[in-house]
């Protein structure tokens, strides 16, 4: 590209005070040594982002801006233009209409790759200004992720008869050579990569009669990613290849497996956990992404400033059990994860037992739980009091026996977390008498019972304020608001940022059961857990509601969120 073009480009920059002097020589600089877009370069070096920097192209060149998440194509105008070509081109086809087809592009001045289009297409281009992350997106969400790789494999379609035929009938060897071939690799890259780049938690690749689906929980939410419809043609490939990266064993089609891939992404390690699971048509398999990223500080846990401090004294404590609480997928582990990273110092031995591990710490030592050869929560427990903890994670308590051991480690000295299964902090205690622990053991070993939900954020980008009722209030749990006019409620409209659901990202609410000694005497007197409830909130407890309703009113997340996952504890 000429470089009076570029020079010109940001001088414009400059003179609307979108960027600096500064900026854009280092800039030209990197420009020069990879001879890339200087646009592309400034966004690179994030020294502006492409919504701010298209228009102002714009206007330099002379061509129309488009903002395609903001379009609709019709998939007739999409078919016209294979996805090999959309993806090595970086064009989005637009619109059709008299032999003259629109597309959106980074560079429309870029004379050679327009004939090349051009020539290959058969048919007038118009070329219009488009963001390349835009670009980027937009074929991800026509064609599907790996639409080109796919679309490279196989050019006749097969019908579902013959897919299912086929995944009885190949050989194992066939199948394994299917799964390294490079583009079946990069096709689970691609998904693998989507997910990530999507802050999903999980991947799921469930196979159906007629189709393969591939969903990404995102925000504890299920959303279907996607994908080319010929996938289903490749469904045994892409269930080896995940199986041999997992080291699985790929002639296995009868039982479940698990396994864990390490792989980087964008410079950054990612442990990937895999579950394997047959089904009547095909292996399904979970691939759960944890993130080193996602290891919290307690300053990031969504904890209010009283909780935080309630939270600091209690791992100071020398001893005693901290019993996180809730069901599946509220956080339970982010929580411990962050006391054990707040407490690992080099003086102190912490000895976790987990099923699995999902988070990889240096300087504590983990053990996994194995059922197969008799390794089990009670044994590991037993074993790890041989080895001097000081601090003692227990992923779980299931049963009598890991619980009286956990408990009878508390008395000893050392200071043990773990979770439960239960609705409610209060909850807790009667689970563990339900077990069998005697209460004079709960009421001398636990110092407190924490109960967490995660609630989904209001997103930012489409944030607005609603009305609300007392109604609403009072069905939160929340007694009295002498501040009713004051708050302010909002919601998120839904946009392209949030997948339209309104929210984005998510924090956790608690309710902190702090083990008094007028709890304990209702511990020891076997009351129900309501009453239990009821004197701790009057001894200042806030219940989970209670505490999203705090959320609310920082404008964090909205009454159907917090309703969604706390009503059934307000």
């Amino acid at each position: 590209m000429p470089i009076k073009k570029t020079i010109l480009l940001g001088e414009m920059l400059i003179d609307k005070g979108l960027i600096n002097i500064l900026d854009l020589e280092k800039a030209l600089k990197e420009h020069k040594r990879t001879g890339e877009f200087l646009g592309a370069t400034l966004i690179k070096l994030k020294v502006i982002d492409e919504d701010t920097l298209m228009p102002v192209l714009s206007e330099q060149l002379g061509i129309d801006y488009v903002k395609l998440r903001d379009l609709k194509v019709d998939p007739s105008v999409v078919e016209k233009v294979p996805a090999k070509f959309a993806s090595h081109y970086k064009m989005m086809p637009i619109k059709f209409r008299n032999n003259v087809l629109t597309i959106g592009v980074l560079d429309p001045l870029d004379i050679h790759t327009m004939d090349d289009i051009r020539l290959l297409l058969g048919c007038e281009i118009k070329p219009v200004l488009c963001g390349e992350i835009d670009i980027s997106d937009a074929i991800r969400k026509y064609y599907g992720i790996g639409a080109e790789t796919l679309e490279g494999m196989s050019n006749e379609p097969v019908s579902s008869d013959e897919t299912k035929i086929s995944l009885h009938v190949q050989d194992v060897e066939d199948i394994e050579d299917l799964a390294e071939d490079a583009s079946i690799i990069k096709f689970v890259n691609q998904i693998i990569l989507g997910g990530y780049e999507e802050k999903a938690t999980d991947i799921h690749i469930e196979p159906y009669a007629d189709e393969l689906k591939v969903r990404y929980r995102i925000d504890g939410m299920l959303h279907d990613a996607a994908i080319p419809p010929t996938i289903k043609q490749f469904q045994a490939a892409i269930i080896s290849r995940i199986k041999i990266m997992a080291n699985l064993n790929i002639a296995e089609r009868r039982l479940p497996q698990d396994g864990r891939i390490k792989v980087k992404v964008q410079d950054e390690e990612v442990d990937l956990r895999v579950s394997v699971l047959p089904t009547p048509y095909g292996e399904g398999i979970d691939i759960r992404i944890l993130s080193r990223k996602m290891l919290y500080s307690l300053e990031s846990l969504g904890l209010m400033e009283d909780q935080r401090k309630l939270m600091e004294d209690l791992i100071k404590k020398p001893h005693g059990i901290i019993f996180v609480t809730g069901p599946t997928g509220s956080g339970k582990t982010t929580t411990l994860y962050a006391c054990l990273n707040r407490m690992n110092k080099k003086e102190l031995k912490i000895i976790t037992i987990e099923d699995p591990i999902e988070y990889q710490i240096s300087g504590i030592t983990q053990i996994q739980v194995t059922p197969k050869i008799g390794l089990s929560f009670a044994v590991g427990l037993r074993s790890m009091l041989r080895h001097d903890p000081d601090i003692m994670m227990v992923g779980e308590v299931r049963d009598y026996e890991t619980a009286e051991i956990t408990i009878r480690s508390s008395l000893t000295g050392h200071l043990v977390f773990s979770t439960l299964h239960t609705n409610d902090a209060a909850g807790g205690i009667t689970r563990l008498l339900d077990m069998g622990i005697e209460p004079y053991l709960v009421a001398s070993s636990v110092e407190c019972f924490i109960a967490q939900r995660l609630v989904r954020l209001i997103c930012p980008d489409c944030k607005s304020e609603v009305p609300f009722t007392k109604e609403l209030i009072h069905e939160l749990g929340v007694t009295s608001v002498p501040d009713i006019k004051a708050v302010k409620i909002y919601e998120g409209k839904g946009c392209e940022s949030c997948k339209f659901t309104g929210y984005k990202g998510r924090t956790a609410i608690y309710e902190f059961l702090h083990v008094t000694q007028s709890i304990k005497e209702l511990i020891l007197e076997r009351v129900s857990s309501d009453k239990i409830k009821k004197k701790a909130v009057s001894e200042g407890m806030r219940s989970l509601a209670q505490d999203g309703w705090l959320k609310i009113k920082k404008g964090l997340t909205t009454p159907a969120e917090v309703l969604r996952v706390a009503k059934e504890s307000s």
